[in-house]
Parts: structure tokens; sequence; C-alpha cells
């Protein structure tokens, strides 16, 4: 259920712009920042990336979002003033922002610089401070935060494709680097071509590894191959390309967030395959069981029902139609994954800046902001939009 809050005032004046209500309309909003900490940074905002979850957010799709709302966790700029027990920053220095700004920094996974799993975790915006004011994030003029959570860009990776990787980098980095699908050679499938599984792309090229788009959509081909550098394309509703590949991948990060089956996706994955998930798909999946335990050429088999034993997959199938046992595959493993902890954020920029992995950007002024919402939710952008938020953000905006 949303919630509004009423507006605290902090020392520092801040601008931006927030949704006030569900319809998600943003416009211009006057709020304030703290007072920088001792453990503070406070840098200018210059770009910040729209992500699928502002979208989300300003219309209370999750339904905890509190107004207003001021979206915007990809946020970038540079350092203005640190705090004097600072250690990681000074002013001037490049720095950027993204899902989280506190956990707390005590339980286990905090310990294993897994904030991202800390059942106390503050997003950036939407959320409550431990003194219980409001996170308002980076459509906005300034960013006060903690030096935890403050994320060095390096000198050699611009500021205006910094801010998605934030967010849509990490997310997809993360998966590969801890389910071990960064190895050179391996075949890596990726479900889903934007935000998210056009960074999944690069980073896998980046690893090494032989990418295999999978998409509904035939006239993403062109772009997943010649483009973005996928070394294959299967369209997952032709059943003859969907048949061919079985068995053929080592892991699959699928970024899509719209309902829709994952069975077919299982069968692709070699034996001890991972198959995970990281769009924030809100209806639940159907999960076949039994796809998880046969091996890939399991085809006469038979299955116990409340009414009678059946013999041979094709009969099967026509019982437990989410089941399709010509696609089985041998010790699988479906996961999930959220974004990433603070340590490993820092190291995915490190390595982007590295490998020139970068984002592929619109950049819009921020009144363009509610017509980029809208595209996005059409699925309209290639393939994140970034807001410069420096030279077009102004109060008499």
């Amino acid at each position: 259920m949303a919630s509004e809050s009423k507006v605290v005032e902090h020392p520092k004046k801040a601008f931006g712009w927030a949704a006030r209500d569900t319809t998600g309309v943003l416009s211009p909003f006057n709020f304030s920042r703290r007072e920088t900490g001792e453990k503070d940074v406070a840098f200018k905002v210059l770009y910040c990336g729209i992500c699928h979850t502002d979208l989300h957010m300003i219309h209370n799709e999750w339904g905890n979002s509190i107004y207003p709302l001021v979206p915007g966790h990809e946020l970038v700029g540079v350092v203005t003033e640190v705090g004097g027990k600072v250690e990681k920053f000074k002013v001037g220095d490049k720095v950027g922002v993204g899902y989280m700004v506190d956990s707390c920094r005590s339980c286990e996974n905090c310990d294993e610089n897994l904030e991202n799993y800390c059942p106390q975790h503050t997003v950036t915006c939407g959320a409550k401070y431990r003194d219980g004011t409001i996170t308002y994030g980076g459509y906005s003029d300034s960013m006060v935060a903690d030096e935890h959570f403050v994320i060095l860009i390096p000198d050699n990776l611009p500021l205006d494709v910094a801010g998605p990787l934030l967010c849509a980098g990490v997310t997809v980095y993360s998966p590969l680097r801890h389910f071990g699908l960064d190895k050179p050679g391996m075949n890596i499938g990726v479900v889903g071509l934007g935000g998210l599984g056009h960074m999944a792309v690069k980073f896998a090229k980046a690893f090494g590894a032989n990418v295999t788009v999978i998409s509904t959509s035939p006239s993403k081909e062109k772009e997943a191959i010649e483009h973005l550098g996928a070394d294959s394309f299967l369209i997952s509703r032709d059943p003859d390309q969907m048949q061919a590949a079985t068995g053929t991948l080592n892991g699959i990060i699928d970024t899509v967030s719209a309902s829709h089956p994952i069975s077919q996706l299982i069968g692709l994955l070699k034996t001890n395959g991972k198959l995970v998930m990281v769009g924030g798909v809100a209806k639940p999946l159907e999960l076949p069981a039994f796809s998880l335990l046969g091996g890939k050429h399991m085809k006469n088999v038979s299955i116990y029902t409340p009414t009678r034993w059946l013999m041979n997959h094709d009969k099967i199938q026509n019982v437990l139609t989410c089941i399709n046992f010509t696609l089985f595959v041998g010790r699988k493993l479906v996961a999930g994954s959220l974004i990433g902890g603070i340590k490993e954020t820092q190291e995915m920029i490190d390595f982007a800046a590295e490998h020139n992995v970068k984002p592929e950007i619109e950049i819009v002024p921020i009144d363009y902001v509610n017509t980029a919402m809208e595209r996005l939710a059409k699925a309209d952008v290639k393939y994140r939009f970034v807001i410069d938020i420096g030279n077009s953000l102004k109060e008499s905006t």
C-alpha cells in the first residue's frame, strides 16, 4: 500500500522531480538533503539512469511506494564535500550511488559484503533511513550518502554510461561471477534484450563466452549479433530452433520481467547447467520439477498420476503440460540474483572500465522524463535512458 510522507526539512536545499501519487506523473520538487556527516560523501549529480524499477515505483506497482517519490538509483556525479572521517574519497572524484544507501552493517550478509541481501538494507529512493526520514533518489541535483555505499568511477569511464552499470550492470555481472559462468569458452544464453539483457551480452562476451540471445522477437536478431556481438540467436517461439539447441548451454541469464514459461529454457541447459532469474517477474512462475531431475536423453519414462501410470513422454506431456520431457537435462539449478554487494559493484565498475563494457544509452533532458517513462513501458528504448541532470535540471524548470 502506498503512503505519503511528511517532508522533513534538512539543512541542505535540494531540487529534483518527484511523483506525488500513483499516476506516476513526475514534476519539479523542492526538498532537502541532510548535512554531510563525518562518514558522508556529498556530490553534485550529473547523470541518472532510468531503470524499469523506477517505473514500478512511481506507480506503486509493488505496493510499498512512499510519496512524494524522487526516483533514481543509477546516479553519478562529482564529489563536492566529504566528512572528516571519510577515507576513500576526496573532493573532485567521480562517484556514483546504486540501488542501496544503507544496511545494518552487522548481519552475516553484511559481514560477507552482501549488503544487497541484508534484511534491513535501505534502497536509494522511496524508503526510510534509520532516523525515519525518506530516501530521495537521483532525479535530483545533489546526493549525500555514507561512503560505504559510494562507488568510485574510474577516470576512463564516461559518467553518462557509468550510471546504468550501477544497477543493470551489476545485476547481470554478479550472477555470471557467482555461478561460475565467467569462464572463457562457456556457452551462455541471455533471455531478453532490454536494459539488463544487452548488458548481460556485453559482460558475458567480455568474459570470453559464446553468447546466445534468446528472444520472442525475430527482429532483434540483427541487432543482437551485428551490434552487440552475440554469437547466435534463438527465437523462443520456434519449437524447431529450441529443440535443436537442447542441452547446449552452460548457463542462462533470464532478464525478462514479464511472466513467461521457463521449462523450455531449462531444456537448453547442459547437465549441471544453471538458469538464473534476474528480472522482477510479478506473477509466480511454473517450475517443472521433473525437468530438474532427468537427463538430456530421458524420453521413455513413466510417471504416476492419481489415476494411473503413464508411459511414454508424449502422453505425459498431455497430462502435465508444463513439462516437456524432450528438453530434459540433468542436475540443473534454477536460481535468482538481486543486484550485487558494494564490493562487487566496485569490482564490476572497474572491470567495465578495463574491458570497455558500456551500456547503450539514450540521453534525455529532465523535462522529457514523463515521455521516457511512457516509452520505457512500451520497451521503446535502446537500451537505457539516462537523464542529463547537470545540463537540464534547473529550479525554474
